[in-house]
């Protein structure tokens, strides 16, 4: 009788000591806090990472605004973007900067106006384009409302020269020939003069002034540094008629102290 050989039999795996039973002593596992030696990558006991990976820096905050908060790319990149638009800011902050400067000067200059005090200035230099005889122009700034400097005609100017440049604040401006009432109607009195204020840098400025028909001091706020010329032209008159002189009788002029 034929007799079926025997099935092969696979050998017996041999039994090994169990890795549990190794001395573990290093870092734990961030996420199951099992103990692993220092050279192993992955947890014996989850495979996770045993590499902690370090958080990425904190961005700046420039990078959280628009429209550098996002990656735009252009070609790859969205660096040549983010280089162009701060570019173009800071193009925009100097042009803008150029343009203000002069108002803020101007600005902090009527500020210190405000806030400093004053003193008067005395002209070095006294002249007119014309004059009435015993009226001079010197008469304009002798301190004096009782003498006056006296106008031919209008269109006739009165120029005062400063000896240093100085921030001119403001002028008070005397008209007629006199304070009291009765002489202050005796004689024509500008009411209209064009004002001209040259800089020690040749920059001329220029203001119309309306006069109030009446006697007493009349302020006109200039604010103007650097002043060495001021100049007076009668444009305008009352009470003039034949024999009647057009009076000023005093300009005073006040500097930032």
């Amino acid at each position: 009788m034929a007799v079926q050989p025997a099935k092969p039999v696979a050998p017996r795996p041999l039994v090994r000591a169990s890795a549990a039973e190794e001395v573990q002593d290093g870092p734990p596992c961030p996420r199951c806090g099992t103990p692993n030696l220092p050279e192993r990558q992955f947890c014996r006991r989850c495979a996770a990472p045993l590499s902690v990976t370090a958080p990425p820096p904190k961005l700046p905050w420039w990078r959280t605004r628009w429209p550098f908060r996002r990656r735009v790319r252009i070609g790859g990149s969205g660096n040549a973007l983010r280089r162009t638009i701060a570019l173009a800011v800071l193009a925009a902050l100097v042009v803008a900067g150029i343009l203000l400067y002069p108002v803020g000067v101007s600005a902090f200059q009527d500020v210190l106006d405000k806030v400093r005090s004053t003193a008067p200035i005395t002209p070095s230099l006294t002249s007119a384009s014309a004059a009435v005889d015993g009226h001079p122009a010197t008469a304009a700034a002798d301190g004096l409302s009782n003498s006056y400097w006296g106008a031919p005609a209008i269109g006739d100017s009165v120029n005062f020269s400063f000896r240093t440049p100085f921030r001119l604040v403001d002028l008070i401006i005397h008209t007629g020939a006199s304070a009291d009432p009765e002489q202050f109607r005796r004689q024509a009195r500008p009411l209209a003069l064009s004002l001209e204020v040259t800089s020690s840098d040749g920059e001329l400025h220029r203001k119309e002034l309306t006069l109030n028909d009446q006697p007493g001091p009349q302020t006109v706020a200039t604010g103007i540094s650097d002043v060495v010329q001021v100049k007076l032209t009668v444009r305008e008159a009352a009470g003039t008629g034949p024999g009647r002189t057009i009076a000023l009788a005093e300009v005073e002029f006040f500097k930032r102290t």
